[in-house]
């Protein structure tokens, strides 16, 4: 997106980044590059950490791109285009989606600076219709929130979020407490800063 400067970004949707991969082939791991924590927001940790699992044949996990409808182009040389304006066609479902253990994965990653509870505004309806869809073809989905006043990581599965949807309309907020007795936690470490495959390891085991 080199060259983009005016994007117009529908309401609840992040800034489109680069596509990130990942894979998984089996639990031993070599260390092959680093990518330690570096003051990052919580997407930019599990993009670091997805190399880490790419690298290390772990898992192939991606962040979706977001199609974009171009609006208007400028020719300062013949050679070359540049993307003056432009919107996102769609608002987006979930932020990631891969293979890791031959399960195919699809999920949201959200912050909050809250310390009590998790707002429910942050989440769209067709982001939980998506997540809804996933789960009946028995596909693992989840939501990674993070706490950032706390400095607390979890791995939520959909079929808690899609419940507390249902049962407060989409309004209000889940509380702290709910969200870690339902949760998985994923812990801070040093090779990836956000070893999230823990947690889903973790949720794995209770899957099977």
């Amino acid at each position: 997106m080199r060259g983009l400067t005016a994007i117009n970004y529908p309401a609840g949707t992040h800034r489109a980044q680069e596509i990130q991969n990942t894979i998984r082939t089996g639990k031993t791991t070599k260390k092959a590059l680093t990518f330690g924590k570096r003051g990052m927001g919580l997407e930019e940790e599990i993009n670091l950490a997805n190399d880490y699992y790419l690298a290390n044949h772990l898992a192939v996990i991606h962040k979706k791109p977001t199609p974009i409808t171009i609006v208007k182009v400028d020719y300062p040389a013949r050679s070359a285009a540049k993307i003056t304006e432009a919107y996102f066609k769609q608002a987006s479902t979930t932020d990631y989606n891969g293979v890791y253990q031959g399960r195919y994965l699809d999920f949201d990653a959200k912050e909050t600076k809250n310390k009590t509870s998790f707002p429910l505004k942050n989440f769209h309806e067709h982001q939980i219709v998506h997540l809804a869809s996933i789960l009946s073809q028995h596909g693992v989905g989840f939501v990674i929130i993070k706490f950032t006043s706390l400095d607390e990581t979890y791995l939520y599965p959909a079929q808690y979020l899609i419940a507390q949807w249902q049962k407060l309309k989409g309004k209000q907020s889940i509380s702290y407490h709910e969200i870690v007795r339902d949760s998985y936690v994923v812990p801070n470490s040093l090779n990836p800063s956000l070893d999230y495959l823990k947690a889903v390891d973790q949720y794995f085991e209770h899957l099977n």
